[in-house]
């Protein structure tokens, strides 16, 4: 068994119940919180706890959560309106948590990605046109008709940046107004 041992004790019936009220109001099984309170109590006593080293086995690499029934909804929701499987969307928020890294998903990263070609794009030709202007050179400075277009590639990439804004504020939002019970 890996070098782990059981560990067991009896209390009343009403101290079980309460104990397991407990556990389920933190989303833990009551073996899990009583081994979190036996390394807390340690802890606090100055012992030294030793935790158990991580295994290199790649079956650990799947985690299992269990989650009651109005937050699997919520998680549903909310990774359907970021247009993510459930499991995808609780795997970016994990690894952006463990790693502080803002939560951001492929589609949007790739969508931020091409706005920020296309700006940079309209900087150079906005950059050409104005060493152009000071050359004096205004017969090879574009027309207002190519500056109306890069306005309206500007004004679309303007409502790319609100869909994504959007996008990020709906995902977070979703459930809110319900509560969990």
């Amino acid at each position: 068994m890996n070098g782990n041992a059981h560990l067991a004790t009896w209390v009343c019936v009403d101290t079980k119940q309460r104990f397991a009220m407990a556990a389920a109001r933190q989303g833990l099984s009551e073996s899990a919180l009583l081994k979190r309170l036996v390394y807390q109590m340690l802890s606090a006593a100055g012992e030294e706890v030793v935790t158990p080293i991580a295994s290199a086995d790649p079956r650990d690499a799947r985690v299992s959560v269990r989650l009651v029934h109005a937050d699997r909804a919520l998680l549903r929701e909310r990774a359907a309106a970021r247009i993510m499987p459930a499991a995808t969307y609780v795997s970016v928020l994990v690894r952006a948590h463990l790693r502080q890294l803002p939560p951001l998903p492929d589609r949007e990263l790739a969508a931020l990605r091409d706005a920020v070609n296309e700006l940079a794009v309209i900087g150079r030709n906005l950059n050409t046109m104005a060493r152009l202007l000071q050359q004096d050179r205004r017969e090879v400075v574009p027309g207002r008709n190519e500056v109306l277009n890069m306005l309206k590639i500007c004004d679309a990439l303007l409502d790319r940046f609100r869909e994504l804004i959007k996008a990020n504020l709906v995902s977070g939002e979703v459930g809110h107004a319900e509560k969990a019970g």
